[in-house]
């Protein structure tokens, strides 16, 4: 058994106990313990981590951890140089080209996962996955796995994720548009809402026939889906998610306030 001292800065204070934020702490550790294995121990998800200071040094997960160590974790990394010669160290995931930025999500969160997609960010979601899936999922295709799940995240095969920390699906992708830095990289309505996979423009009169009355009248532009033959239009609720869109973008946070009752959007504009 040696004793390692902790400092956690960030919102990883959000994963220790009240009277560990904030402040450097000791911890017993077990022979051999790892600083992965040690900063899991302690409550925070390896996912969540950009970089790990032992003693000063950047340090990977591996390293094993010795008598009177301090070991310093961050979350956020843009105000400090890391690497050879103040270069960058190992990928961190905002550094992440936003053409990467894939993502699945786990079994709760159908909201989130549904507003990503308007935002035009390739999503996966399906209330079935079980943690072995999504874990599979992650490292098969290269995704960014997006839950509540603590302990999902602290899974080896899981490279890279976000512990959502909201509860409502627009403030929920607020917190991911800010942390990830998604503004600049959405496409807005270029998805399908249900199968995920690129709209295209049509014309007019090659729908007509799965179109309402009303929307005849009223409308002229059209996108469709060639998988489930969706067609979606700039009706009301284009309007709402156009309008949810542009409030994420802004740093006033009470912009999202009109949209709190936004949990999933069931009602889009298109005809099957």
């Amino acid at each position: 058994m040696v004793t390692a001292t902790f400092r956690f800065y960030q919102e990883l204070g959000d994963f220790l106990p009240r009277e560990r934020r904030g402040r450097t702490f000791a911890a017993d550790c077990a022979h051999r313990s790892t600083a992965k294995h040690m900063i899991e121990a302690l409550g925070v998800p390896h996912t969540e981590v950009e970089m790990v200071l032992v003693n000063g040094d950047e340090s990977g997960f591996e390293r094993v951890l010795q008598e009177g160590d301090h070991v310093a974790v961050y979350a956020r990394f843009e105000l400090l140089e890391v690497g050879p010669h103040g270069g960058p160290g190992p990928e961190r995931l905002r550094e992440r080209p936003r053409e990467r930025m894939r993502f699945v999500a786990d079994s709760h969160l159908g909201g989130l996962a549904r507003l990503l997609r308007i935002a035009g960010y390739d999503t996966l979601y399906d209330n079935h996955y079980h943690d072995d899936e999504v874990g599979d999922l992650a490292e098969n295709d290269d995704r960014i796995v997006l839950t509540r799940d603590r302990e999902l995240l602290k899974r080896r095969s899981i490279v890279h994720g976000c512990y959502i920390h909201a509860l409502d699906p627009p403030q929920q992708l607020r917190e991911l548009f800010e942390r990830l830095d998604l503004a600049g990289g959405a496409r807005p309505f270029s998805l399908c809402l249900h199968c995920n996979v690129p709209l295209r423009a049509v014309e007019k009169a090659d729908v007509l026939d799965r179109l309402p009355e009303s929307v005849r009248a009223l409308h002229d532009s059209f996108t469709a889906c060639d998988n489930c033959l969706r067609v979606y239009w700039k009706g009301s609720h284009y309007k709402r998610m156009a309008a949810l869109l542009a409030a994420v973008g802004q740093r006033e946070k009470g912009s999202l306030d009109d949209f709190a009752d936004v949990e999933s959007p069931e009602d889009p504009d298109f005809h099957p």
